[in-house]
């Protein structure tokens, strides 16, 4: 049994990371911190949202309702010496980015293992992530021992990290959607366009205006347009994939649903394809992926739902290649494919407790 500490447990990400570790049975689900406690992990939370903070830490079952009768464990604050005191070998990070930087390298600098949720160790380059993130990394040595945790391109990586950067829920559609075409150097790379759609969980649960129900119920709209942050997440996997400098047009959408996201990407082929050729070419692309699963039909966003899928199916409209992707944000875009990414980390199979 491996024993495993979850930090930052309130979110949306952490709810459905512990229902998953819950059910693996190599999992000993040790401990789960919280900001909620005398602002620990740096950041004080607002004690008008979330209680004050000098009550008794909360329980589980206390910040997230659907986990009563299942778990029986009180949140603490973040203290690398008794996490260590524990036994925990290995931490899932679900921090918001600029506060896991800060916090994770107590841990690793003591041989924990990591896996990281937020943004904070996905880009290779500290300049890039200045540009994007407004603020320098401070964790030059560790961002540059990262794993990019997207297992089905970097999956042999992955098995020898000490630190896995979760990918973002956007960029697994887009980077998934196009491998296949970009390895096989089979599509213009000057003329991508990412077009994706988000259900309002994308956002997590602290509240926010534009989440607010009468802001967002029955709106549909475009939001960070030009200056998504995983737009140099999408192009640094892309490039890889390429092998050759890769730019995306990539524009975010938030849909007044729960959860779910759907990307379609449009691309310019270089020579004439039909669309039963494009399907194989992506079946034998993934074909040792097992939680990629190419589709004849068009993917909705309720065919994977609380599950680790990515659906993805392929046309050919008007001469141009029309790539359409659906996955859970919570589970796939993120919780899901973090164990994913432990299951590699730690030789398990890749299913064990996502299927």
């Amino acid at each position: 049994m491996i024993k495993v500490a979850i930090l930052g447990g309130s979110g949306y990400t952490a709810a459905e990371l512990i229902k998953i570790l819950l059910r693996h049975p190599q999992v000993n689900l040790t401990a789960v911190t919280t900001r909620q406690i005398s602002g620990s992990e740096g950041v004080r939370e607002d004690p008008k949202s979330h209680g004050e903070s000098s009550k008794e830490a909360p329980l589980l079952s206390e910040l997230h309702p659907s986990l009563t009768g299942r778990i029986n464990l009180r949140c603490e604050s973040f203290d690398p010496d008794r996490l260590l005191a524990q036994g925990v070998q290995c931490v899932f990070g679900c921090l918001p980015h600029g506060v896991s930087r800060t916090a994770l390298p107590a841990l690793l600098n003591r041989g924990v293992r990591v896996i990281d949720l937020s943004a904070d160790y996905r880009l290779r380059d500290p300049n890039v992530y200045a540009q994007w993130y407004g603020e320098s990394h401070g964790d030059l040595a560790h961002l540059a021992q990262a794993v990019y945790g997207l297992p089905e391109i970097y999956g042999e990586e992955i098995a020898a990290a000490q630190l896995v950067a979760n990918p973002g829920c956007y960029p697994q559609t887009a980077i998934l959607g196009l491998a296949p075409l970009l390895a096989g150097k089979h599509i213009d790379i000057k003329s991508i366009i990412v077009d994706s759609k988000s259900g309002v969980s994308g956002a997590g649960r602290t509240p926010k205006l534009h989440t607010h129900f009468p802001e967002c119920n029955e709106s549909v709209t475009a939001y960070n347009v030009g200056q998504h942050r995983h737009t140099p997440e999408i192009e640094q996997t892309l490039s890889d994939v390429a092998g050759e400098p890769i730019e995306v047009l990539f524009t975010p959408h938030l849909i007044p649903m729960d959860r779910g996201i759907f990307t379609t990407i449009y691309a310019v082929p270089r020579r004439q394809f039909s669309e039963s050729q494009l399907l194989d070419l992506y079946r034998e692309y993934y074909h040792q992926a097992r939680f990629i699963r190419i589709v004849p039909h068009i993917p909705a966003t309720k065919d994977s739902v609380g599950s680790n899928f990515l659906d993805l199916t392929v046309r050919i409209v008007r001469g141009r290649i029309v790539v359409f992707a659906a996955l859970d944000n919570l589970v796939r875009g993120a919780s899901g494919v973090a164990v994913q990414n432990f299951n590699r980390l730690y030789g398990f199979d890749e299913t064990t407790a996502l299927l």
